[in-house]
């Protein structure tokens, strides 16, 4: 068997899974997370989810190669629809795309009856983390664990979440920066939100000098600066 070498974003998603958890993985990008998970004897059976032919292609590939083809099943089709219930998915990740797709991945999966919200939720969001944190919340899941890491010039932040028996109230400032990542504040966290406002306010000078300017984006700007400067200064 020949092992999977995940990068470091990959492999805090993995060490969020639980031992003896049965995975669905979609948008797999070759599978690597369910074959790494697999080969550390970590998951009993994954499903790695795609939805286009060719990184489908990959993913079948990859499971080829390293030999887990009786633990890990690679489908081709959208979001959580390849799920079927004799699978007994009991966690859900999904890394590397926007925070309203992975939204609208889940919604789905929830209206289509592939999701059924016992699950454990592993989500990277590679922007619009806050959209993520609101589902979470109207959902009635309870995030028990964020992490944020820089890797390659880019800074991720994963988040998993767990089914909670009463409703979590996450506040403005939590629902944005995290209500584990917010307290922590770390090197990483402070560069991000640092780089956000200088990004921020370069936008709000721009829209300033234009003649008509967008005044609810603008003020949704201003409110974030706001926030960010009570937050890290």
């Amino acid at each position: 068997m020949n092992s999977v070498q995940l990068s470091k974003r990959l492999k805090q998603v993995a060490d969020y899974v639980e031992k003896g958890a049965r995975v669905a993985d979609i948008g797999s990008d070759h599978a690597y997370l369910p074959c790494y998970l697999a080969d550390q004897g970590k998951i009993t059976f994954a499903v790695a989810g795609e939805v286009v032919q060719g990184p489908f292609n990959n993913a079948v590939k990859e499971v080829r190669r390293t030999g887990l083809e009786k633990i890990v099943e690679v489908r081709l089709g959208d979001g959580l629809m390849v799920l079927k219930p004799e699978d007994q998915i009991d966690t859900v990740t999904i890394a590397g795309m926007g925070g309203a797709l992975i939204r609208s991945i889940l919604e789905k999966g929830q209206e289509n009856d592939r999701l059924t919200g016992q699950e454990t939720l592993i989500l990277q969001p590679n922007v619009f983390e806050e959209t993520v944190r609101e589902y979470l919340m109207e959902q009635q899941y309870r995030i028990t664990d964020e992490t944020i890491l820089e890797e390659n010039d880019k800074i991720y932040e994963i988040i998993k979440a767990v089914p909670s028996d009463v409703q979590m109230i996450y506040s403005k400032k939590e629902l944005l920066f995290g209500p584990y990542l917010s307290k922590e504040q770390s090197d990483t966290f402070q560069k991000k939100w640092t780089q956000q406002m200088h990004t921020d306010e370069f936008i709000v000078g721009q829209m300033e000098r234009s003649s008509q300017p967008n005044e609810e984006k603008l003020s949704a700007l201003k409110e974030e600066i706001k926030l960010i400067k009570e937050m890290i200064e």
